[in-house]
Order: structure tokens, then C-alpha cells, then sequence
């Protein structure tokens, strides 16, 4: 075939894509700045690939967005395999692809040596009377060989397949390219999960113990859990503020610290409810220390006064880190606190000595400062000791006077 004559025939300004294409079939030379693929000896030697860019962000859960690794959107390139640039020219460069769902246990994950009669035997379809696998923008078209993939969601979990994992996978679609063989790309293996599984953001308090991070529905960690009495979050939560070794042991040497670390940190974004309770060391009841729903020391109650634990000194802290000890030993005594004398506390208050401060404050024993809850209190001052005279009224507790 004469290629010169081609050439001179066609302004060299408009020579089309698909001449350009024909010519890198018949020559082995260089065009648009790029190397022609290797002379072709059969359809499965083109150096043509497509490749997912970004990984998937994992777990996959039904009817949730399938995106890239933190959230981000999911990038496609056409590659040439021999000179590994990005194929910007050509009508391979701008094609339509579909996108399917393939069998997870789909070729090795370093290998890329597959038939298009292979790849397409591991496509997955729909259970029966289900609806379609995948739902969303299941085509994308390249623009100079990147492309982006659109909303994407599954419709069925994995569970129901041999490798029990799925891949997404990239394929030319049939009716839109006839040049030489583009190699299909696919991701990696992943497991799509039932959005009944998902775990919660935050997790609510009676959100049962699952729904914690590395904590696995009806896995080893959730029978542990509930075989010693621990359902919910609530339950995690209070035990990691009272006894947080009692919750390890309950877990067990399979928990790792790096696992643990995961588990409370998920656990302390939990939002609090306003519920408190108090504990009072004798039978008078005029000292007493308060305590948030899980459990958390959130202030002291000395003769209908409520003292936030954040306003109290150093040394106050002592007298009532003591008390704290002394409840979590007693834990059976311990009730819920109605509110009332915090109720009459603020009402024998004016505006003018006082300040708001929140009701769970910050503390040793502290989670988390979520507590909406809000009182208008006096501001502590600082103790006298007992054994110097003072005019002003005051309240002894513990050996500290705390002057009114």
C-alpha cells in the first residue's frame, strides 16, 4: 500500500483519527509523539490497557456510592503498556467503555494476561429476580484516554457467589470501536456487604455493639461481647470509662492494641444523652458526685449546690477523685439523679454571681464534652483550709471549705 500517496492526497492539518490509526497498524513508527503499539500478531497482543487510577474505598455496602479511597472520584486512563504514557491521540483515546462486575477470584491481581473470552466469562449478572447488579452511570467515555467513573451503587451483596468478593471491571463497549484490541482493566477484590451491616456515624447509644468498628456482626468479638453482658454502645462506652480493662480482657488477645485504639475512638463519638446519676458516699446525702450517662464524673453536689467538675481546684479535685473511686467500687448504690437540687441550686442564684458552665465538663474521667446539657452555677473559689478562720459562709467537704 502506497502510504505517501495517502498522505498527499489528505491535508496534513485534517488527517483524521482513524487514518492516524490505520497507519500505526501498518508501520512500526511514531505518532502524536507517542510509540505505535508491537506489530500485531493475534488479539491478544496489543499494548493497549486500560487501568483503574485510585484504588475503591472499602468496606462496599448495597445502595451505598461506590467511590475512590477517601472519597474521592474514580479515575480511568488508557495506557500503552510499552512506552507507559497515557494514550491522548487516536480514536482509542476517546472511546466508550462499560462498566460490569466481575467474579472477585477474576486472574491474580499482578497478572494482566488474560483473553477477552476469559475476562468475559467471569462477568457477574444479577441474581434471578433481582433487579440489575449495578446501578448507576454504567458507561464513561474517555476524552484523550482519562476518564472518570460516574455514581455507582450495588444493588446485591457478595455473599452469594463462589469467591464471595466481586472486582469492578472496565471493557470497550462493542458497537462503538473496531480498531485493535483495548485490554480490559479491573480493580481489586472487595466484599459488598447488606446496608443492615453498615457501621453507624456516630454510633448511637443503643445502637447494638456491632456497630462499632472491629466489632463484626455475629463474630467472635460480638458473642464475647453479649455472652458478658455488654449489648450496646452504651454498655462499651461505660465499661471504657469505668473498667476499661474488664472490656479488654472480654475481648481477648485477639484485639489488638491498634484494633482497641480503633474501637474507642469510634465509641467516642457517640452522642450523649442528658441523663445523669449521682453517688453519695453516706446516708445524709449532702455530698454527692454527679455522673453523665456513661458514666464520665460530671460535677459535685455539695447542700443542693452543683459544682462543675472543670470549675473545681487542684486540690478540691483530689477530695473528689477519691469520691469518684469510692462510686465506681459501690457502682450498686449508684442512681439516677432527678435534677432537682441542681434545679433549686441555680434558682437561689442570681445573674450577677454567676457564670454558665457546662454540666460535663472536662475531667480525668472525661470521653467526650457532648453533653448538651447547660446550668448557670457559681464560680468556685479557692479553698480555705480548716484550720483558718473565715467570715464568709462556706461548706466543708472532705477537710476543704468551699466558701459561698
Amino acid at each position: 500500500m502506497d502510504i505517501s500517496h495517502i498522505l498527499v492526497l489528505l491535508p496534513a492539518q485534517q488527517v483524521s483519527e482513524e487514518v492516524e490509526c490505520a497507519l500505526a497498524k501498518l508501520v512500526p513508527a511514531k505518532l502524536s509523539g507517542r510509540s505505535s503499539p508491537k506489530s500485531i500478531e493475534g488479539p491478544n497482543d496489543s499494548s493497549l490497557q486500560l487501568q483503574f487510577r485510585n484504588r475503591l474505598s472499602l468496606p462496599l455496602f448495597t445502595g451505598g456510592k461506590v467511590d475512590g479511597e477517601h472519597g474521592s472520584a474514580i479515575h480511568i486512563v488508557l495506557i500503552d503498556t510499552i512506552t507507559g504514557h497515557v494514550v491522548t491521540s487516536g480514536p482509542a483515546s476517546c472511546v466508550k467503555l462499560d462498566v460490569i462486575v466481575l467474579e472477585g477470584d477474576f486472574n491474580n491481581e499482578d497478572d494482566d494476561n488474560w483473553s477477552e473470552e476469559d475476562f468475559d466469562s467471569h462477568v457477574v449478572k444479577e441474581r434471578e429476580g433481582k433487579r440489575p447488579l449495578l446501578a448507576g452511570d454504567l458507561q464513561v467515555t474517555l476524552k484523550e484516554g482519562v476518564g472518570t467513573l460516574g455514581e455507582l451503587t450495588f444493588t446485591d451483596n457478595s455473599s452469594w457467589i463462589r469467591s464471595r468478593k466481586f472486582r469492578l471491571g472496565l471493557k470497550v463497549s462493542s458497537d462503538c470501536y473496531k480498531g485493535m484490541r483495548i485490554r480490559e482493566a479491573k480493580t481489586e477484590a472487595f466484599t459488598v456487604k447488606d446496608h443492615l451491616y453498615k457501621k453507624h456515624y456516630p454510633p448511637a447509644l443503643n445502637d447494638e455493639v456491632w456497630r462499632l468498628e472491629k466489632i463484626g456482626k455475629d463474630g467472635s468479638f460480638h458473642k464475647r461481647l453479649n455472652k458478658a453482658g455488654v449489648y450496646t454502645v452504651e454498655d462499651v462506652v461505660r465499661l471504657v470509662v469505668r473498667d476499661p480493662q474488664r472490656l479488654r480482657n472480654i475481648l481477648g488477645s485477639g484485639m489488638s492494641n491498634k484494633m482497641w485504639d480503633v474501637l474507642v475512638e469510634h465509641a467516642k463519638t457517640c452522642v450523649l444523652s442528658g441523663k445523669l446519676y449521682v453517688y453519695y458516699p453516706d446516708g445524709a446525702r449532702n455530698v454527692g458526685v454527679v455522673f453523665n450517662n456513661i458514666y464520665e464524673l460530671s460535677g459535685l453536689i455539695t447542700n443542693d449546690q452543683y459544682y462543675s467538675a472543670d470549675s473545681l481546684s487542684d486540690s478540691q479535685k483530689v477530695y473528689v477523685d477519691t469520691l469518684v473511686k469510692k462510686a465506681y467500687e459501690n457502682w450498686m448504690h449508684v442512681i439516677e439523679y432527678d435534677g432537682k437540687s441542681l434545679l433549686n441550686a441555680n434558682q437561689n442564684m442570681t445573674l450577677s454571681t454567676s457564670q454558665p458552665l457546662a454540666a460535663g465538663g472536662s475531667h480525668d474521667y472525661s470521653i467526650s464534652n457532648s453533653i448538651d446539657q447547660q446550668t448557670c452555677i457559681r464560680s468556685l473559689p479557692v479553698p480555705v483550709t480548716t484550720g483558718q478562720p473565715s467570715m464568709d459562709p462556706a461548706i466543708a467537704v472532705g477537710g476543704i471549705l468551699f466558701q459561698l
